[in-house]
Order: structure tokens, then C-alpha cells, then sequence
């Protein structure tokens, strides 16, 4: 049975509608019929025999993985390419996911297949960044039937293939746009099988909507192997990547870049993301979180100001929104403080975002110093979950924290061990304020 499928984020429905009701996106819905997507090919396929094997029998995974030589970039895969991979990268236009490309790969021989820029655009790039050329093919071919001929004759001199992007390349065999809904699925599904068959490993490179959501179906990012996000904001220099999804490692590690002028910079140091630590002003306060197996820490600021609005307004970035106004409700419930008098701001310093609930205690921190207008202590970490009663939980990688927060010479660390209650936040605020 026919239906309409989002061009832009994949939404499903079983009428047109003008506007999408997951990405808010006008004119994209597109009639799409799953029994006419099959391609010819596939209809003449022999039947294949059920042969089952045991697992016994089967051989291991072949564990030796290619290193691109960039160790924030290898952490995140997992320790390298594994043969076969299908990876899937995504990030915001203009992010700077070319230029991880072309750094990361420049010591394997790529074969770079490329719709959204010129063959001249690319090479500007990568001699501007100082890339090794002689190991980069460039192709601008995207008909799949063309690119898997060309990869089956390039298959044993080749350790690696881009493709930018996956909505740019078609299929003669399927009918509809490049980027539609049953291109796009049919597409990446006979460019794994020749991966997996071939033992070649394969980067997907796709668009992401305006809301920062991958485009297309969500069944493309099931069927690839990993799928990595390139994110950070365009006015900060940070990046940071991050595995949303990983069959061959953790999807917990991070890696860490600054765009600078020669290209990305792997980041090492956990105290990238501050400046001033000595630095006492109301409303700030220093966060530590565990990004897979290491301590991160990050810069919190709160401002609240008073409003002249009927609904107080609440701006919030690098945390979950919803998150804070959840905290809000907390500090009000427990230490009835007017926050229905004050717009209220949060931020996290570095153009990052910050997923772990090790944050609460510093966002809840930040906002009770700037309500009262009274600075925290210097040179003061803070790292717990709150609660829906205002007590300070343990995080997974607390002790870790701590210890490296010690080693890095803070001087007061508030955790679930020093603090039982949010009440005793506004305690140590007012302490401090009387010295």
C-alpha cells in the first residue's frame, strides 16, 4: 500500500500533508510505495538455500583494525577501521566534517566519491590543511551501478571509501529523486553488501536536518555499523565527536578538536573548556563529567534577570531544556525562591553540549548563585545528580572525577559525599559571601 514519506526527515503518513509534522518542513512529502522499490535485479534473483552454520564453525572477527593516525578519532571508532565497516557521519553544514575526512584518511589510500563539491574545491581544502594528496582518489560519479563497477576493479588497491553524501547518490533501478526515501534505503543497502562482502570499510557522510537530526529514514541508520555526529558550534572553535551508535566499540568515548587555522587539532587537555578558574562572579560554576573513559570538565553560567513578562522567558544551551526546567522546579519546591520574578539563562561555556546528569549539581549551583547575586567559591568543582526532592545523588565516574579534579588543584569539590541536600547549596553560597 502506497504512502508519504518526509523527504527531509523520513516521517511517515498515510496522507499528504503540506507541512511535515516531525520537521515542520513544507512540500516534502512524497508518495512512496514499498513493493515498487524492490530493483530489477533483485526480482530476478535465484532463491537462495537456507544453509545453516554453527556459531562454532564461524571464525572470530577480525580484530585488526586500520588506524587513521588521529588518536580522538580513533577513540571514538573504537581503536580504528574494522574491516567491512559501514560508518555513517553526520553533522550540521559547514561543521567541518570534510575536513575531518581529509585529515583523518590522508594516510590510507581513499577513494574519494564526492556530489557535493568539485574535485578543485576538495583539493584546495587539503592542501590548505597539508594533506598527504597522493593517497586520495577522486571521483565525482553517482550512479551506484557505476561507483560498485568502479569499486570492483579498485577493491585490492583501495583500504577505504567516502562517500559525501549519501543523498546525492541514485540508482538507475529505483524510480524517484537522489535523497528519496526509496533511493536512499536501496542505495545504502547495496553499498554495505558490497562492503561486508569485500571486507572494505566505507564512510557514509549525510545530512542532518534543522533540528540536528539525521535526514532520511531512521532504517539507514540501522543498517550501517556505526553512526558518528561531528558537533560544536559554528562560532566556537570546540568540536567534538561523538558515537551515537557503535557495533564495534563503546558509544560512550568522545573526541576532542579545535578548528584552528591549519585544520582540526586533537584536544587532550581536560581543562580546555575553561579559562579562569580562579575567577569568582555570580553565576558561574565548573562542572566534571565522565566522556567515556576520561574526566571532562566544563563551565556553567546562570543568569537571571528580572522579568517583565506574564511566563518568565528560560533560554537554555548545551543542556537538555527540559532538564533545567525540571531543576527549576526543584529549587523552587525546596528553597522557595521566587525564580516566577526572573528570566533565567543557561549556558555552557565552549559552544558544547553536555548530556550527563553529573551536570545537575553545577546547573542547580550556577542558578542559585545568580538569583542571590552571591559568587561560589574559587576554584570549586561541582558533580552529582539531583533528585526530585533536592538530594544529591552519585554518578557513574564520580571518584574518577574527583581524583583528577585534586590532581588538577581545585580546592572545594561538592559531590553526593559533601553535599546531602540542595538546601546546603545556598549554605555554601552565603558562607563564602560573608568572608
Amino acid at each position: 500500500m502506497a504512502q508519504f514519506v518526509c523527504s527531509n526527515c523520513g516521517y511517515g503518513a498515510g496522507s499528504w500533508y503540506g507541512k511535515c509534522p516531525g520537521c515542520g518542513e513544507w512540500n516534502t512529502f512524497t508518495q512512496f510505495n514499498p513493493e515498487a522499490g524492490a530493483s530489477t535485479e533483485r526480482k530476478q534473483e535465484k532463491v537462495q538455500k537456507l544453509t545453516p552454520t554453527s556459531l562454532a564453525q564461524i571464525p572470530s572477527l577480525n580484530k585488526d583494525r586500520k588506524s587513521t593516525g588521529i588518536f580522538e578519532f580513533d577513540r571514538v571508532l573504537g581503536g580504528g577501521f574494522v574491516a567491512g565497516e559501514v560508518i555513517l557521519l553526520t553533522g550540521e553544514p559547514g561543521i567541518g566534517k570534510s575536513t575531518l575526512l581529509l585529515q583523518s584518511l590522508q594516510n590510507l589510500k581513499t577513494l574519494y566519491i564526492s556530489g557535493e563539491e568539485a574535485g578543485e574545491q576538495i583539493k584546495e581544502r587539503a592542501v590548505r590543511l597539508g594533506v598527504k594528496l597522493d593517497n586520495l582518489l577522486f571521483a565525482d560519479t553517482l550512479q551506484l551501478e557505476g561507483i560498485l563497477d568502479g569499486l570492483d576493479s579498485l577493491k585490492s588497491t583501495i583500504e577505504m571509501v567516502v562517500i559525501d553524501s549519501i543523498q546525492t547518490i541514485y540508482s538507475k533501478q529505483i524510480e524517484g529523486q537522489p535523497g528519496s526515501v526509496s533511493q536512499l534505503k536501496e542505495v545504502t543497502n547495496r553499498l554495505i553488501i558490497f562492503a561486508k562482502q569485500n571486507k572494505l570499510p566505507m564512510m557514509l557522510v549525510g545530512h542532518v536536518t534543522k533540528d540536528g537530526d539525521i535526514a532520511g529514514p531512521k532504517t539507514v541508520e540501522h543498517m550501517v555499523d556505526a553512526v558518528l555526529a561531528f558537533e560544536g558550534e559554528k562560532v566556537s572553535h570546540f568540536r567534538i565527536l561523538r558515537a551515537q551508535k557503535n557495533r564495534f566499540g563503546s558509544t560512550d568515548e568522545i573526541g576532542i578538536f579545535a578548528m584552528e587555522q591549519e585544520g582540526l587539532v586533537q584536544i587532550d587537555n581536560p581543562l580546555a573548556f575553561l579559562d579562569d578558574q580562579s575567577q569568582t562572579v555570580p553565576g558561574k560554576a565548573i562542572i566534571g563529567v565522565m566522556e567515556g573513559k576520561r574526566p571532562l570538565f566544563f563551565e556553567i553560567q546562570a543568569l537571571a534577570a528580572p522579568t517583565v513578562l506574564a511566563i518568565p522567558r528560560r533560554v537554555v544551551n548545551g543542556v537538555d531544556y527540559n532538564k533545567v526546567l525540571l531543576l527549576l522546579a526543584v529549587i523552587r519546591k525546596n528553597l522557595h525562591l521566587p525564580l516566577d520574578k526572573f528570566d533565567i539563562y543557561i549556558n555552557v561555556i565552549g559552544g558544547v553540549n553536555v548530556k550527563s546528569t553529573a551536570a545537575d549539581l553545577g546547573i542547580t549551583a550556577a542558578t542559585i548563585s545568580s538569583i542571590e547575586n552571591i559568587p561560589l567559591p574559587p576554584s570549586s568543582l561541582f558533580i552529582g545528580e539531583v533528585g526530585l526532592l533536592g538530594e544529591i545523588r552519585k554518578v557513574f565516574g564520580e571518584d574518577k572525577v574527583i581524583k583528577e579534579a585534586k590532581r588538577l588543584t581545585f580546592k572545594n569539590i561538592y559531590s553526593s559525599s559533601a553535599i546531602k541536600h540542595i538546601r546546603d547549596l545556598k549554605k555554601t553560597a552565603s558562607a563564602f559571601s560573608s568572608h
